[in-house]
C-alpha cells in the first residue's frame, strides 16, 4: 500500500482530462458536417434522406455529396483520386510494380490524441465505434508513449536476460526470430482506459471513455523458451522487463506468469510492429493490463521480488476511500461496451436498429453479454458474434425496435469465471472517489448511453 499522489499531480490529470474534452469537440465538430457519419446533425429531412443511403437506396443527391466530400485533402492512410462518373465505364488505377497499399479515400477513421502538456507522454484513441468484427488495423490500434515513440535498428537491438540466472543471455533479433514461433490474437487495454469518467460522464463519445483497447493478432517467441536459455536458479519469483525507450520504461512480472503464457512479440496482424507499438520487440501478458506489455523490449531481469518502480508505486496502482493504494492489481477484469449506438451518435428516427458493441476479460473467454434498453430494468441475452476468443474482444449483438421515447442502452459482460461486470454504484462503493477524478485506474462498469427522443445519444451516468 501507498500514500496517495501528491496534490500536484491530481491537478495534472484534471487539466490533461479537460483539455481532452476540448479536443473531442473538435473532433466531432467534423464529424457531425459528414454525411457519411453516425455523428452527422442536420434536419430531418436531410436525416431521412441519409437513412435510404444507408440503406442501399442511393440518389443523385447523396452521390453528389460524397464526390463533393473526396475533393478535400485524402485522410491519413489513404491516396486521393479522381472518381468517375461511372466506374464500370473507365479503366481503373492500374497497380504498381510495388506498393504497400492504402485504404479508400472515402475512409477516414482516426486515432485522437489525449492532449497532454507533450506530445511524447501522451496516448491515442482508437475509434470503436467505427470497427468491424474483433480485430483493429494495426493503425487505429491505441498508443500508449512515456516518452516518444523510439526509433530503433533491429540490426542492432538486443535482448538481455540476466540476475537469477545460470548463464545471463544476449539475443540478437535474428536470435530470437530462430526460435520457434507462436501466433495468438489477445486484447490490451490501458488501466488508465475511463479514467475521466468515475465522478461524472465527462467524455462523449466511446473512442473518448474507452478507446484504449485494442485487439490484434500478435507474433513471437514464448518467453519461457526466452528464460529456459538462460536457466532459472532457484528462489527465482519476478522478472522485471525494461523498454529502450526515452523512459526505459520498467514493470515487474511474477515469474509464474512470465513462465505461463507471456511471450516476446516481434509481428502484429501478419507484419513486423509498428514503431509506435514497439518495433522491434514487445512483451506481451496476456489480460494484464497494458501498462506491464513493455514495448522496444531490451532487458529481462530475473529476481527474488518485485522491484518497486516507478510505474508500479507512484503509478498505476488502485486508490482507495482511505487515500492508500493497492499495487499488482495487474488483471484487466470483465467488461463491455455498446459502441453502436454510442455517445453524440443521431438515430434517424423510431424503427428497428441493431445495437452491437465489445466485450472482454483478461480473466479469460466471454461467456454471455446481457443488454438493457431501460436502465437496467429489464436485461437480455445478446448473441456472441464468432471467434469467441479468451482474453479477446469479443463481438456481440442484438436486435432492437426503438419507439422514439427516451432509452438508457447498457451491456455487462460476463466471463468465464463466472465474474460479471459490475455498475458504476458498485465499483466506487468499493474504490471510491479519492481522487482527482475517482480511482483513476482498472475501472470496468457498466456504461450508461441515453437516447432522447429526438435520437441523439448521450453519455450519462445512470442509477
Amino acid at each position: 500500500m501507498k500514500k496517495f499522489l501528491r496534490d500536484d499531480k491530481l491537478e495534472r490529470v484534471s487539466t490533461s482530462a479537460s483539455a481532452l474534452t476540448q479536443a473531442e469537440q473538435r473532433w466531432l465538430s467534423d464529424a457531425q458536417r459528414d454525411s457519411s457519419s453516425p455523428y452527422f446533425v442536420t434536419s430531418e429531412n436531410v436525416r431521412a434522406g441519409r437513412r435510404r443511403f444507408m440503406l442501399g437506396a442511393a440518389s443523385a443527391g447523396v452521390f453528389g455529396g460524397l464526390q463533393r466530400s473526396v475533393e478535400a485533402a485524402a485522410p491519413p492512410g489513404a491516396g486521393e483520386r479522381d472518381v468517375p462518373a461511372d466506374a464500370s465505364k473507365t479503366q481503373g488505377v492500374p497497380l504498381e510494380d510495388g506498393t504497400y497499399g492504402a485504404r479508400s479515400q472515402f475512409e477516414s477513421e482516426v486515432r485522437t490524441r489525449f492532449k497532454t502538456a507533450t506530445q511524447q507522454s501522451s496516448w491515442t484513441f482508437t475509434p470503436l465505434a467505427s470497427g468491424q468484427g474483433i480485430i483493429t488495423p494495426s493503425g487505429l490500434h491505441f498508443e500508449r508513449s512515456h516518452a516518444g515513440t523510439a526509433i530503433i535498428d533491429p540490426a542492432k537491438h538486443t535482448l538481455v536476460v540476466h540476475g537469477m540466472v545460470a548463464q545471463p543471455k544476449q539475443f540478437s533479433m535474428r536470435d530470437v526470430r530462430r526460435f520457434p514461433s507462436m501466433s495468438r490474437i489477445m486484447f490490451i487495454e490501458c488501466s488508465g482506459n475511463g479514467l475521466t469518467e468515475w465522478s461524472k460522464p465527462t467524455m462523449k463519445t466511446v473512442q473518448g471513455t474507452h478507446g484504449l483497447t485494442s485487439t490484434s493478432e500478435w507474433t513471437g517467441v514464448r518467453l519461457k523458451t526466452i528464460l529456459g536459455e538462460a536457466g532459472l536458479r532457484p528462489g527465482a519469483k519476478w522478472v522485471l522487463a525494461e523498454g529502450g525507450d526515452g523512459a526505459a520504461m520498467t514493470r515487474s512480472i511474477p515469474l509464474d506468469k512470465a513462465m505461463r503464457d507471456c511471450f516476446v512479440a516481434y509481428a502484429q496482424n501478419g507484419e513486423a510492429l509498428r514503431p509506435e507499438q514497439g518495433y522491434p520487440l514487445r512483451l506481451i501478458v496476456p489480460g494484464y493490463e497494458g501498462n506491464t506489455h513493455i514495448k522496444w523490449l531490451r532487458r529481462l531481469q530475473v529476481a527474488d521480488a518485485p522491484f518497486m518502480t516507478r510505474e508500479e508505486t507512484s503509478k498505476y496502482t488502485d486508490i482507495r476511500p482511505d487515500g492508500k493504494a493497492v499495487q499488482f492489481s495487474f488483471e484487466m477484469e470483465a467488461k463491455s461496451v455498446i459502441t453502436f449506438p454510442s455517445g453524440e451518435m443521431m438515430l434517424d428516427g423510431p424503427g428497428f436498429y441493431e445495437i452491437s458493441g465489445l466485450a472482454w476479460s483478461g480473466r479469460g473467454a466471454i461467456r454471455r453479454v446481457d443488454v438493457s434498453v431501460d436502465g437496467g430494468r429489464t436485461w437480455r441475452a445478446a448473441a456472441l458474434q464468432g471467434p469467441v476468443l479468451p482474453v479477446c474482444h469479443t463481438r456481440f449483438r442484438l436486435p432492437w425496435r426503438w419507439d422514439g421515447r427516451e432509452a438508457v442502452l447498457q451491456s455487462r459482460s460476463v466471463d468465464e469465471t463466472g465474474y460479471m461486470q459490475p455498475t458504476l454504484q458498485q465499483v466506487v462503493a468499493i474504490r471510491g472517489l479519492n481522487g482527482p477524478l475517482g480511482s483513476i485506474y482498472h475501472l470496468n462498469a457498466v456504461q450508461s448511453w441515453q437516447v432522447d427522443s429526438s435520437g441523439r445519444v448521450s453519455n450519462v451516468h445512470h442509477a
